[in-house]
């Protein structure tokens, strides 16, 4: 269905090609998952199918890529659109209307199908990917997961053949992933259709790949074998594998189950060196206490070491109601997990935090001020935003420009952004583009002009989107250097491996209410879309992490 002909690719201005000798066929009806470190040519690989490489991102291409027979070179992607589908990492520049539905009929309207067919399947996709509550919502005042599966949905409706996903649970809470995932395997399996993803986050879709493509360095060509086969080599893999290379288990597990079935004798061996109780505290005792579950938290009691506090705030959205009596204090030191199901309300409390958003009842005050009076200038060295889209902060010509523009700003020494660039981003000239960055690339030039004005209060939206494991492991040690400088962090995020990795606190929110407030090991163990991989594997003994289970071993 898919065919790569010794394809190389090199953009206008590099001195090398982006890819080079790819030689790959994906057959009709599989799903072939695209691996490889950040920056290695995964998303080049994707556009060169749809014909977005080179046709609108110029460049050269060498060889031949073939689609039902179609040459890519030949043929442009509007000749291409009745056979591939294809969602990009930003859901909000595929987006060509308004509303949900009209988003999820244009594509079909474009291929002129007749209106009871895209009736019919408006209908069906909504059921699907669970948007029929969402169906009349203006595009612009959906959460960026709500957004994802709306674009997910829009390439859907046309059936199209082959669909190329690049990151497309990258922004979904872990129900919603797997709901999405469900149904990419079950068009895979019922209706033949063939798919080719790019995804970081492999401990939630290597299960579902009948084959693995692994471009294991820059410039190097993708090697094509089985998900276990490709695991055992591949420079990136989920914390099950993980696992399974630190047991020495052969073959390697891909999944929570598998890994469960061998892991009695690892539980045995840490029996008794685990850093937590094994046993999980009972209801009602004092470890238990520990974490709040409660439909309305009571009012907290304000003290000088907090560098944030909230009260009964409350805020509405347009016609939605996003926040609904949050209490919560921020103290200096501490790095919160804001967690939830898309569309909870978490980007809302960062908007209000940061001044963003205006609290239609209750309060907000950040180091004494009150963000949505407060000025810009004042209000970047109380607290910093990065959301979920880095770029947004990112307007300049020039990585030069912005941290020029970012040191004005914060009225910082002429060099402090350039200075915090060098250590986040080494090799990056000033005269490079920021949209040449690659995402991980993004994050970091945003966080470098967020930390110019040296904010005690750091505030992340979604901020591994387009990390692979080593680029979130840099900015793992990054975060956790902040945050022993005394600098408070709260980040939105899905991902539940960050979230054992470095939070000390966890706050889920569920329809803009807090519905638990505590320690990470006790709010995470003890819910089973939220738990990581080595928890569940290792459940009843409390670990979270490769990195914890490998200490107590050494």
């Amino acid at each position: 269905m898919i065919r790569f002909e010794d394809v190389s690719v090199t953009y206008d201005g590099a001195s090398e090609p982006t890819v080079r000798g790819v030689d790959l066929e994906v057959p009709e009806g599989e799903l072939v998952l695209l691996v490889g470190p950040s920056g290695v040519g995964k998303s080049t690989i994707l556009g060169a199918v749809s014909g977005l490489v080179p046709h609108f991102t110029g460049g050269t291409l060498r060889g031949r890529v073939t689609v039902a027979g179609r040459d890519t070179r030949t043929h442009k992607p509007r000749e291409l659109a009745d056979v591939v589908g294809t969602v990009g990492q930003d859901p909000l520049s595929h987006f060509v209307t308004d509303t949900v539905e009209d988003e999820l009929a244009y594509g079909m309207e474009s291929l002129g199908l007749p209106p009871t067919v895209m009736r019919r399947r408006v209908e069906e996709t909504l059921d699907l990917l669970g948007l029929a509550p969402l169906r009349d919502r203006p595009l612009a005042t959906l959460s960026g997961g709500q957004q994802q599966r709306v674009a997910i949905g829009s390439v859907l409706t046309p059936h199209p053949r082959v669909l190329v996903l690049d990151e497309p649970t990258s922004a979904l809470d872990p129900a919603a992933a797997e709901e999405v995932l469900a149904v990419l395997q079950r068009l895979v399996h019922d209706l033949g259709t063939t798919i080719l993803m790019a995804e970081h986050r492999l401990e939630r879709v290597i299960q579902y790949a009948d084959q693995v493509a692994l471009l294991p360095a820059h410039g190097e060509a993708p090697v094509l074998g089985t998900p276990a086969e490709m695991m055992a080599v591949s420079p990136v893999y989920p914390p099950v594998v993980d696992l399974g290379r630190l047991a020495g288990w052969d073959p390697l597990p891909l999944t929570v189950r598998d890994a469960r079935r061998r892991a009695g004798e690892l539980r045995e061996r840490l029996a008794g060196r685990a850093r937590m109780d094994a046993a999980p505290a009972a209801a009602g005792s004092p470890a238990d206490s520990r974490v709040r579950r409660l439909r309305r938290p009571k009012p907290v009691v304000s003290t000088p070491s907090h560098l944030a506090e909230v009260r009964s705030l409350s805020v509405r959205r347009a016609r939605v109601q996003a926040l609904r009596h949050v209490d919560l204090t921020i103290s200096p030191g501490e790095t919160i997990a804001l967690m939830g199901r898309n569309g909870a309300g978490k980007s809302t409390l960062l908007d209000t935090l940061v001044g963003l958003s205006e609290p239609s009842a209750g309060s907000v005050r950040v180091g004494g001020a009150q963000p949505h009076r407060t000025g810009p200038r004042d209000l970047v060295r109380r607290v910093g935003l990065v959301p979920q889209e880095p770029r947004d902060l990112l307007y300049a010509d020039t990585v030069a420009a912005e941290c020029r523009a970012a040191d004005h700003d914060a009225g910082a020494a002429s060099g402090t952004c350039r200075a915090l660039v060098d250590d986040l981003l080494p090799g990056v000239t000033d005269d490079t583009h920021p949209r040449d960055l690659s995402e991980g690339q993004r994050l970091a030039l945003a966080l470098a002009v967020i930390l110019t004005a040296r904010p005690p209060l750091l505030l992340l939206d979604e901020p591994t989107r387009g990390l692979d494991y080593a680029a979130k492991a840099r900015l793992v040690g990054l975060l956790r250097e902040l945050a022993a400088t005394g600098h408070a962090i709260m980040l939105a995020t899905h991902d539940v491996e960050l979230a054992a990795e470095l939070a000390h606190r966890v706050i889920l929110l569920a329809e803009g209410e807090v519905i638990a407030d505590g320690p990470a090991a006790d709010v995470i163990t003890s819910s089973p879309s939220f738990a990581p991989q080595v928890s569940k594997i290792l459940a009843p003994q409390r670990w979270l992490t490769v990195t914890e289970v490998r200490k107590a071993l050494s």
